[in-house]
């Protein structure tokens, strides 16, 4: 790692440590700032990286950027009009964000036992959480409910290529992704609490440092 993209991650860090008091304190302030401005570094971070894999760089570039976007329309306040759902927006995102993750995460696929095991543990957790997830969106917002399930099988995928080009801390980072967009549908559908909002920025942050210093492996 060079020691631009060294000081870049720990200023990354601190965005998002300073996001995540925001989120504990509901100071939007804090929030507005430091969220973008933690992708927006992770950004830099990936570009200053020595990859392995160019094409694998350039597609998680594009995940990242698309993750920027996602977080910019979820910060949009709630209760207003807008033309079109910020949470939609937000989704459609963060599922194309998946895609790119999944073609770069595909382009350096090394092991179809590892694909085997990612796709098992995928399966077991969609078997678990799926249904009371898409229940929970039919009774709050039933017109999500298409929408939510294309980005849960898309994010699906994006773990289970994770896992198959077996660099541990992307697979981590992958895991920490479905876990925090998982927490993020329970807070969301089923049951709000301000620790699961808490929990969700946490596991999204090291999710995405995991993938972006995944480029190294």
């Amino acid at each position: 790692m060079t020691a631009l993209a060294a000081l870049l991650l720990v200023a990354a860090g601190l965005a998002a440590a300073v996001n995540w008091v925001g989120v504990a304190r509901d100071d939007r302030r804090l929030v507005y700032g430091a969220k973008p401005a933690t992708l927006v570094l992770l950004v830099a971070v990936a570009a200053a990286l020595d990859a392995e894999e160019p094409a694998v760089k350039a597609w998680f570039l594009a995940g990242l950027v698309l993750s920027l976007a996602g977080d910019v329309f979820l910060m949009l306040p709630e209760g207003r009009r807008y033309p079109v759902d910020p949470f939609l927006l937000g989704l459609g995102s963060f599922l194309f964000g998946h895609l790119a993750y999944i073609v770069g995460l595909a382009s350096d696929h090394r092991s179809w036992v590892l694909t085997g095991l990612g796709a098992a543990i995928v399966l077991g957790a969609v078997a678990v959480i799926g249904p009371r997830v898409v229940a929970g969106v039919g009774r709050a917002s039933p017109e999500m409910r298409l929408p939510v399930l294309v980005y849960m099988a898309v994010i699906s995928l994006m773990v289970v290529a994770a896992f198959g080009r077996t660099v541990p801390v992307g697979i981590a980072g992958a895991l920490l992704f479905y876990a925090s967009d998982a927490t993020l549908a329970w807070n969301r559908f089923i049951a709000p609490s301000r620790a699961a909002r808490i929990a969700v920025m946490v596991t999204y942050h090291l999710a995405q440092a995991g993938l972006v210093l995944s480029l190294l492996g």
